[in-house]
């Protein structure tokens, strides 16, 4: 098995000795790419593996992410999704020249995620081997995307200015001191009868002040 290196398309690595080539089984491999362009990337492989009739071989592209509910100033909810590996993609592929290429020459991939080797002769870096993921790293990312809860996410931190919308405090201002996002609530200074109180109110009771 060969690939070509980095930036010499016309040259190929050293023979895979390993017994990989042997082996049926698409395994997963993790795909490093431009920040920001993981779905730019999933949606161009995909297109790409139907161009290059490569289906039976690049057989899953995937994103893990798990679900999160993001608290809007108003205090509202907007259900959304989070990375779990931002930066990375997953690809379940029989690795061999053509389906090297098709993924590394997808527009925004940087690189497989493997093991460096040098270069026989000369300087600069030497090419990355493709080494897939292990059955439990794979079975631990994707048991996490499924069973994981929706993790609460506010923009708001210790120090921001908050008015509360609702309850015995409504319309009372104050300063974050704490934010607690898996409880869904903050501690806030509140100046009741003179004095600052600390007092915990709930993400959806409180508005951030500008």
């Amino acid at each position: 098995m060969t690939y070509a290196t980095d930036g010499e398309r016309d040259g190929t690595l050293q023979s895979d000795d390993t017994a990989d080539s042997a082996s049926k089984e698409a395994r997963w491999y993790a795909v490093q790419v431009a920040s920001g362009c993981e779905k730019r990337v999933k949606t161009n492989l995909e297109q790409r593996i139907q161009t290059f009739d490569v289906a039976d071989k690049i057989v899953q592209v995937e994103i893990p992410h798990t679900p999160a509910v993001k608290i809007r100033k108003d205090g509202s909810r907007q259900h959304t999704e989070e990375k779990v590996f931002p930066g990375y993609v997953l690809v379940r592929m029989l690795m061999d020249d053509d389906t090297w290429q098709v993924v590394r020459n997808t527009s925004h991939v940087i690189n497989f995620v493997g093991a460096e080797q040098k270069r026989g002769s000369g300087k600069g870096r030497g090419h990355v081997k493709p080494v897939p993921l292990s059955h439990t790293e794979v079975e631990r990312i994707f048991k996490q995307t499924s069973e994981q809860e929706a993790v609460v996410k506010i923009d708001m931190a210790a120090g921001d200015k908050i008015k509360v919308l609702s309850g015995p405090f409504k319309d009372f201002e104050g300063e974050v001191i704490e934010v607690s996002p898996e409880r869904s609530k903050l501690k806030a200074l509140l100046s009741i009868f003179g004095r600052d109180t600390p007092v915990e109110l709930e993400f959806n009771q409180v508005e951030k002040q500008s």
